[in-house]
């Protein structure tokens, strides 16, 4: 099998996300920190990809780029039929809102707004009229275990709670591409772990392809192919 079939980590299936020779660096008054290198990345439709690697490596960076969230300096991003890096800013932006779902550690929900106005927010901000997407929002938080919880603001909801309500937020587009930056990274593990069964599961009934950066290894494990992000590049563990 060849080395792009090995990244697939499939027969040869086209990929969703195709990723050639990605370099992203910062700039300061001291200098460049290129923090990725040359990366490669082929997921086909419906994997969902653990990245692991140390602190500071660069995995939140690639989410990002990944998700026209940040540009990139070289190489190429490839999701279905957008080419991200030929795409003007304010296409990037479109694109992101219609077809990416993020979660990340911290869940970033708005205090003032109840769980079912956060996890109705993107419909909201696509002009989707409240009659249609507040239906769907709370059809969303009854799936993920929330459904007596509408009303109530982030405030009065438990750490994995919140974190549901992001779940939420995320998928209720729908997307067809998950990010997920160490999304249970800030919770005990019987909540964590609780929430991994609910990615996987929200994963498989709407079909989602999905790239998680994690530390966490029991998340890592219920994925179906885990990358290690290393000076810049991804690497089989």
């Amino acid at each position: 099998m060849d080395r792009a079939a090995v990244e697939r980590g499939d027969g040869g299936a086209m990929p969703f996300i195709e990723v050639r020779g990605l370099d992203k660096r910062y700039r300061s008054a001291t200098g460049d920190l290129q923090v990725l290198r040359g990366l490669h990345l082929e997921v086909p439709r419906g994997e969902m990809v653990a990245i692991v690697g140390a602190s500071g490596v660069g995995k939140s960076t690639l989410l990002h780029v990944l998700g026209g969230l940040d540009r990139f300096d070289a190489g190429t991003i490839r999701i279905g039929d957008a080419d991200l890096g030929a795409m003007a800013d304010a296409d990037v932006v479109a694109f992101r809102n219609r077809n990416v779902g993020f979660v990340f550690q911290f869940h970033h929900l708005l205090p003032e707004f109840s769980a079912l106005e956060n996890a109705a927010m993107p419909l909201r901000i696509a002009r989707v009229p409240v009659a249609e997407a507040y239906p769907r929002a709370a059809a969303l938080l009854e799936r993920v275990g929330l459904g007596d919880r509408l009303t109530h603001r982030p405030g009065t909801l438990s750490g994995g709670e919140q974190q549901r309500v992001a779940i939420a937020r995320a998928l209720v587009m729908p997307p067809s591409l998950l990010l997920a930056d160490e999304p249970t990274g800030d919770l005990d593990e019987h909540t964590a772990d609780a929430l991994h069964s609910l990615l996987r599961e929200m994963h498989r009934e709407q079909g989602l392809t999905a790239v998680i950066a994690t530390h966490n290894l029991r998340l890592a494990a219920i994925c179906d192919r885990v990358l290690r992000l290393e000076d810049g590049r991804l690497h089989e563990p």
